[in-house]
Order: C-alpha cells, then sequence, then structure tokens
C-alpha cells in the first residue's frame, strides 16, 4: 500500500531532480573520501578503518547504523513499509599500486584494483542523498544498506551478512560494479546472467610410478593427467547443457622432474564457471564422475577438491526494468549501455539466491582516455563517476519503493 505521507507528486522525476540536487552538494566530500579510502586500502576481514569512517558519517546524517562483529556493516533507514537494500563491497587486493596520483595506496602491495573504493563512496554518496530525501518528504518505505567486506576472497562476506540477517524483510537489492571498459556517464544494464558462478578446482593423481620404458607396469600418470586436462572440459561441454555456459580452464599443472621417470603423484587446478544457477547445482557431481571414468583405465587414484565460489549474478527483468527507468531518467538516453556477460564470479549472486536484485556495471572509463583493466594495479577511474553512482543506486532504492514498482 503507498504511503499515506508520502506526495503523489513525488514521482520519480521528482526524486531524482533531489537525489541530484543532494548529490552535487555532496560531490566533493565523496571525491576526498575515494581518495582517502584509496590511499589507505584493506585487505578482505580488514577493512576496519573504512568501516568506521563510513559508520560514523552514515550517523551524522541520520542512519542507524549496525556495526557488523568483524568488519563492515548494516545501515537502516526508514520506519515502514516495504524495505529495499543497497549493496558496496569495501575490501582491496593484495596488488602492487601503481597509479601516479597523490592518493596512490600508502599500503605496499595492497591496492584498490577493482574499484570497491568507487563502490563503498558511491553507495555512501547515494545514502547522503536518501537522507537528505528522506528529511524533505519520508520516502514511502525503508532503505537498507550493506557495506559488505570480503568479496575477494571465496566463498564471499556475502554469506556473512545473510548469516545476521542482512536481508531480513528486504524484497530488493541493488548494487554497482565498476566497468573500466565503458565510459564514465554510462551504465550497462541486462537481465539476466550477468556474471557467472566461479568454483575452484584441483586434481591429484596417485599411482606406483616407474619407468618410461616399462608404461605397461605402471599407471602412465603423465598421460592419463593429460587425457583429464583436455577431456574434462571436452566431456563437461557435451554432459552440461550448453546454454549453460560452462567453461573450465586449467591454470597449474604439475607431474615429475625427469624425463624418463613416470611419477607418482600429478596434479592440475583450475577454475570452472557457469551462467546457470541450476547447472551450477549439477557441476560437481558431474566433474567427479567424469574424473573417475578418465583415470579408471589407467589404474590410478584421483582426489578431486572442489571448492564451490559464488553463485552466477542474475538480475531479474523487474529490477531490470527499475534501473532501465531510473538510468535514463537520471542520464538521459545515452546514459543506458548494454552490458555484456562476464565470466567473473562476484559474491552479490549469493543476496540474489534470496531475494530479487539486480548488479548495473559503472562506466569509470575517461571519453577518449585508456581502456584499463581489473584486478591490475594501474586501474585508473574517472571520478565523475562517484556521483554517476550515487544517483543511480539512490535513484533505484527510491525507484523501488514507489507504489507500483
Amino acid at each position: 500500500m503507498p504511503d499515506p505521507t508520502f506526495p503523489e507528486s513525488a514521482g520519480l522525476p521528482a526524486l531524482t531532480g533531489l537525489i541530484a540536487a543532494s548529490v552535487a552538494r555532496h560531490e566533493p566530500e565523496l571525491v576526498d573520501l575515494r581518495r582517502d579510502l584509496h590511499a589507505h586500502p584493506e585487505l578482505s576481514w580488514a577493512e576496519h578503518r573504512a568501516t568506521e569512517l563510513v559508520a560514523e558519517r552514515l550517523e551524522k546524517a541520520g542512519w542507524r547504523v549496525t556495526r557488523l562483529p568483524s568488519t563492515g556493516l548494516i545501515a537502516d533507514l526508514g520506519e515502514t513499509g516495504r524495505r529495499v537494500a543497497l549493496r558496496a563491497d569495501m575490501d582491496a587486493l593484495p596488488v602492487e599500486d601503481e597509479v601516479p596520483d597523490p592518493w596512490r595506496s600508502t599500503v605496499p602491495g595492497v591496492a584498490h584494483a577493482c574499484g570497491h573504493d568507487v563502490h563503498t563512496t558511491a553507495l555512501l554518496g547515494a545514502a547522503l542523498a536518501l537522507a537528505d530525501v528522506h528529511r524533505e518528504e519520508a520516502l514511502p518505505g525503508r532503505v537498507r544498506l550493506l557495506f559488505q567486506p570480503a568479496e575477494e576472497v571465496m566463498p564471499g562476506g556475502a554469506l556473512h551478512l545473510m548469516s545476521l540477517a542482512a536481508l531480513d524483510e528486504v524484497e530488493r537489492i541493488f548494487a554497482l560494479h565498476c566497468d573500466p571498459g565503458v565510459d564514465v556517464g554510462r551504465v550497462g544494464l541486462r537481465a539476466g546472467p550477468l556474471t557467472s558462478a566461479a568454483d575452484r578446482i584441483q586434481i591429484r593423481l596417485t599411482g606406483n610410478g616407474g619407468h618410461t620404458s616399462r608404461p605397461h607396469l605402471t599407471g602412465d600418470l603423465v598421460f592419463a593427467l593429460a587425457k583429464v586436462a583436455t577431456e574434462l572440459p571436452a566431456v563437461l561441454s557435451r554432459r552440461m547443457d550448453p546454454r549453460s555456459g560452462v567453461s573450465l580452464v586449467w591454470g597449474a599443472v604439475s607431474a615429475g622432474q625427469a624425463p624418463n621417470v613416470i611419477p607418482r603423484t600429478g596434479v592440475i587446478a583450475g577454475t570452472v564457471r557457469i551462467l546457470d544457477s541450476a547447472a551450477w547445482n549439477d557441476c560437481e557431481t558431474v566433474v567427479r564422475e567424469v574424473v573417475s571414468e578418465l583415470v579408471s583405465p589407467y589404474g590410478l587414484l584421483a582426489a578431486v577438491d572442489y571448492q564451490r565460489g559464488v553463485p552466477p549474478v542474475v538480475n531479474d527483468e523487474a529490477s531490470h526494468r527499475i534501473l532501465t527507468e531510473v538510468v535514463r531518467e537520471a542520464l538521459g538516453e545515452r546514459g543506458h549501455a548494454v552490458a555484456g556477460q562476464s565470466l567473473g564470479g562476484e559474491d552479490f549472486g549469493w543476496y540474489l539466491e534470496q531475494v530479487p536484485g539486480a548488479m548495473m556495471r559503472l562506466g569509470v572509463r575517461t571519453p577518449g582516455g585508456p581502456t584499463y583493466d581489473l584486478h591490475q594495479g594501474d586501474l585508473r577511474i574517472d571520478e565523475r563517476a562517484l556521483a554517476v553512482g550515487a544517483n543511480v543506486l539512490a535513484g533505484a532504492a527510491a525507484a523501488a519503493l514507489l507504489p507500483d514498482s
């Protein structure tokens, strides 16, 4: 039911204008905060300084803040009505910062090379704008902010927040992620799978070992390991629905030292990425069955260590429509871009296993400038993206609370 205290005139266009005006007032503060966070990056589960900086500013703006037992926080605004959530991740990567800016990382070997400093700052900007709007005319519902630790480690800090009832009464959730391949001022949107599940797999083969002149008297371990390396991805492409986008890629292989010795052990490791939740749930069982079948003729033992990581991020259609309307209202028709699918992992998918929602791609590239890559020490972002992200996040929350959304 609509909130009777919320004026009907305050539809999305009016809310978008109020939010934009507020974000513009706070923009210098947001730039300073992002530079501060970038200069003081913190690894997963160690985001103490960032947590406190954000908590103090939120409390000053009128949000009810709950600091979490480890790091990160949950903040709430509004008293009644539907609840929508906004999420940002806060952790940095064990990467050396290579940017030449004065605010480069002061922590050796640690950098915000995935843009989580941008995510945190954009969400804080959205929070300040929503607090300003709420003071002027009460929002027609409740907003919850999830400042999440440890997105960069599997299975991700999202599960920790969910165990603390972070999604309690949440009906929809939104987030954003930096995209250095999209110009600033544009936001990439997609309904359906956006990122993939990301699992890790290690297979260890063991046998008696022997001489290469007598492979018939021992298990030919290297040959069997090569069969696993080539055949397992091929068999998965036939055993799994091809529409699920299953991709198994090896990143490490090790066996033996001498050219004339069949080794006793060998290891191969890689990642499995899947765009479909149902296929993700089935994949481990299929992998174990196929490995057993591949190794059986060679008289070897196979130990499969399959570590499930994060589920795919699958944006639901209604949330996608909300974001599309917000982006076009806030940024104009040229602000909307179609986001490509990625086989990267994102623990935001855990939230979407429980409630509908969507993640958007925030353009951070300076038009005409170089295209950087995520997880690289030279990543640089156009800081105008901070205000864009704040506007769209706040607009998404407000739009999701409007009647008939």
